[in-house]
């Protein structure tokens, strides 16, 4: 936000300098990022008259004039064809400096010296207020020999301030102004800009006009001024540079009128040309879905029902907040204007703003609140301006609707909470605070005192907020006592989660992993990309409020789609070699009941590289079993016990997909992606993983024991089991017979072909069983070993 030191100067008595007032306002939380002095360089420029102008006696391009300053006649040589006799224009001698820092000097042109230059908008520093082409011209009253600099705010400073979302009050001098007066207790209002009035009796409207409707709870006030014989022309020259020095390119006296008022106050307004509305009437109400409107951009803009539109005659003229519609625009034959100023909902103009990739002005303001009671008073001081330049009358009532007003907010400060907080219960102290602030004591008790908060402030709901309004005034280095904090009770923890996502920072690095931070946020596009039917709840993600954008309007449900998205960015810009990435984040699940439940997670991904060359040949390049032993290693350096059975995801790739379960339930997968998303992608193959963090979480460290002294006694066992059966389910029987004898189970053999049933194979296990206290003996291992092969046979497994 660009703020004129000079204009803030006018409205406020201000007992600090610039550099004071810069300090304090970063301080409190308005971060000064820069001073810009544009006229800095400037130096003996004096306006003059120029008394006499004629043609050069020898160039034909160029005229001689007769020019009078502070210091006499002097004579300049100029090729500018707009000057006329009586002119006043700003004038440099010889050893004057331009903007741009070079000095004049005396240069003769044929026979003629011309003594310094007559300067124009661009030497002056101020392109942008240039009305015509060639030398500025200045105001008839403008006076002779005094400092052009000065009389034309060209010795202004332009604070760049940093604004806070929560603080629109802030994008406007009147806003700024308001804080500093809060900041400074000897600062004093010397002209209130929110303080504006018409002057005689206004009349009725000579234009017939129905009305204003409001539908729907997009638009809380809305008002409309009229202004008729519009003489279209240029804005004073003071105003076009003061809007040069704020970022904005003067345009007309209509337009420079309507943004030099929101500079100042803050409410955006928008011009109708009465003439070119469909009908007699305006009605705020929300979009139809799929209504088109063209903008002021010349674009056509598709809408949907979250949109607010202003229409007339049932026609949409205006994106509410955003833009205004090209056929009511501003015509230079236009006459008859009507001015708009209203309240908009903050989110529903944002999320217009950031779908149709509109970054107005307007926008920027109503999606931070503007101050409802700003709309009247705004358009009197755009009135105001009008009548004062001459170019239009504006002496008629303001029409206006508005839905019931909210009733005045209340905040309540307690002492007690002031002192646990600032460690101070001045009161008193912070009473004059807050009043300087807008706010006003409407209750006080004995340590609790209630205030009345202002339009202007919406982010000041609790007390805690008073509290910090208080203590950014009172300054948190200088004011506050020191004290040693109060006695802590046991001892501070980092958390599980926390030390374990430290843990595996430092782990998965060393098995070759990048660590990847993406947003929360992400695009709908993610759930075609993964397939996920509507059955699926990470189809149906969390919609953002008021989304950055369209590609990040949805919390995630899933890692898998952010690392996805980095690694194809990072394969386009010509990167092959393998790339082994991980995420370790926070998932938002939607709940069936309503509601959501967040879980952390870990989620990884690897990919081969596009360069297939690789000294030992393709067994380097990842694959589903690398990384499932990356998962087991992981897994038992926690002491976590992890299982993995087949499964299928919208994702996966059949048959090289697997769910990973824990304590029986399912806490992630484990998959190559389907070869339709690696083709989409352009790399693949693609092995992925995505666990919960839970079963990591409670570390278990290994324990250790003497070694017995009583040898196991093996014995192999070999069965025929469908092919769908996995290893698990197999040793789980077997487990479940073999008691606390059964030390240790070991898969050993793998076998379909020749001799085995279509959809069958074989499995070979060797068995360990062993007793602490003494060597076992044949017989009571060949009993157990018996009853473990007739529970397999009872299961329908075929013995070899």
């Amino acid at each position: 936000m660009l703020i004129s030191w000079n204009m803030l100067n006018d409205v406020l008595h201000l007992p600090a300098s610039l550099e004071e007032v810069a300090e304090r306002l970063t301080l409190t939380g308005s971060e000064v990022e820069s001073i810009d002095r544009p006229g800095a360089l400037l130096k003996g420029i004096q306006i003059a008259e120029i008394e006499s102008l004629g043609p050069h006696p020898e160039k034909d391009t160029l005229f001689v004039a007769r020019i009078r300053d502070g210091n006499g006649l002097a004579t300049a040589v100029t090729a500018a064809t707009n000057l006329s006799e009586g002119d006043r224009v700003a004038y440099g001698r010889p050893g004057a400096v331009m903007a741009d820092g070079t000095v004049l000097e005396a240069k003769a042109f044929g026979d003629v010296l011309s003594e310094g230059m007559l300067l124009s908008a661009q030497e002056l520093g101020v392109p942008d207020a240039a009305d015509e082409y060639g030398i500025l011209r200045l105001p008839s009253d403008a006076p002779v020999g005094e400092d052009a600099a000065l009389f034309l705010g060209l010795d202004d400073a332009i604070l760049d301030l940093s604004i806070t979302p929560d603080r629109g009050d802030l994008l406007s001098l009147l806003g700024v102004a308001r804080e500093v007066y809060g900041l400074f207790p000897e600062a004093e209002w010397k002209n209130n800009p929110a303080e504006q009035t018409m002057e005689g009796d206004l009349a009725e409207w000579p234009v017939n006009f129905d009305g204003i409707t409001l539908e729907g709870d997009g638009c809380s006030k809305y008002c409309l001024g009229l202004a008729t014989g519009l003489k279209p022309g240029p804005s004073p020259l003071k105003t076009r540079i003061a809007l040069s020095f704020l970022g904005m390119r003067p345009i007309s006296n209509m337009v420079d009128a309507s943004n030099i008022a929101m500079l100042i106050l803050g409410q955006p307004t928008h011009a109708f040309d009465s003439g070119r509305l469909p009908g007699p009437e305006i009605t705020v109400r929300p979009a139809r879905p799929g209504e088109i409107i063209r903008t002021l951009d010349g674009k056509d803009h598709s809408l949907d029902g979250a949109d607010l539109l202003i229409t007339s005659g049932g026609e949409p003229v205006g994106i509410a907040g955003v833009m205004g519609g090209e056929s009511s625009e501003i015509l230079p034959q236009t006459e008859t204007v009507l001015l708009e100023a209203a309240s908009f909902d903050p989110i529903t103009v944002s999320r217009t703003s950031r779908r149709l990739g509109i970054p107005s002005e307007a926008a920027f303001r109503f999606a931070r609140t503007v101050d409802p009671a700003l709309a009247e008073t705004t358009l009197i001081y755009i009135a105001n301006l009008l009548k004062e330049w001459g170019c239009a009358e504006t002496a008629y009532r303001i029409k206006s609707s508005s839905s019931p007003a909210a009733a005045p907010k209340e905040v309540s400060l307690t002492r007690k909470a002031l002192k646990k907080i600032l460690l101070t219960d001045d009161m008193d102290r912070s009473d004059a605070i807050l009043e300087r602030l807008g706010l006003r004591q409407t209750a006080s008790d004995e340590g609790l005192r209630t205030y009345s908060v202002p339009s202007w402030r919406p982010d000041i709901k609790i007390e805690e907020d008073l509290i910090e309004e208080v203590g950014r005034v009172l300054g948190y280095n200088e004011t506050m006592p020191p004290r040693l904090p109060q006695a802590l009770y046991g001892r501070g923890d980092i958390g599980e989660t926390t030390r374990l996502k430290g843990f595996m920072r430092s782990t998965l690095p060393a098995r070759g992993y990048v660590e990847l931070v993406n947003y929360s946020f992400l695009s709908p596009s993610f759930v075609k990309l993964l397939r996920l039917p509507e059955s699926d709840r990470r189809a149906n993600p969390l919609k953002l409020a008021n989304p950055l954008s369209t590609e990040q309007s949805r919390m995630r449900t899933t890692l898998l789609p952010g690392l996805l998205r980095s690694l194809e960015l990072t394969v386009q810009t010509g990167w092959k070699a393998p790339v082994r990435i991980f995420e370790l984040g926070r998932v938002f699940l939607p709940l069936e009941e309503g509601g959501h439940e967040e879980r952390e997670r870990i989620a990884g991904l690897a990919y081969g590289g596009r360069d297939p060359r690789h000294p030992f040949g393709p067994s380097e390049r990842d694959d589903f079993f690398s990384l499932k032993g990356d998962l087991l290693a992981l897994a038992e350096s926690r002491g976590a016990v992890l299982n993995f059975e087949r499964g299928e995801e919208p994702f996966g790739h059949r048959g090289q997909t697997a769910f990973i379960t824990w304590e029986s339930r399912k806490a992630g997968y484990l998959l190559r992606l389907k070869p339709s998303i690696e083709k989409e992608l352009e790399c693949g193959p693609l092995y992925a993983f995505e666990l919960d963090l839970e079963p990591l979480e409670a570390e278990h460290p290994a324990s250790f024991r003497e070694t017995s002294p009583f040898p196991p006694v093996y014995r192999d066992i070999s069965l025929v089991v469908p092919s769908d059966h996995t290893m698990e389910e197999i040793a789980g029987e077997i487990r479940k017979e073999g008691g606390e004898l059964l030390r240790d189970i070991r898969l050993f053999d793998i076998y379909s072909g020749k001799g085995i049933p279509e959809g069958s194979r074989s499995l070979a296990f060797s068995l360990a069983y062993r007793k602490e206290d003494k060597t076992l003996t044949d017989s009571e291992v060949d009993e157990i070993h018996a009853r473990i092969r007739q529970r397999l046979e009872k299961a329908g497994y075929t013995l070899r």
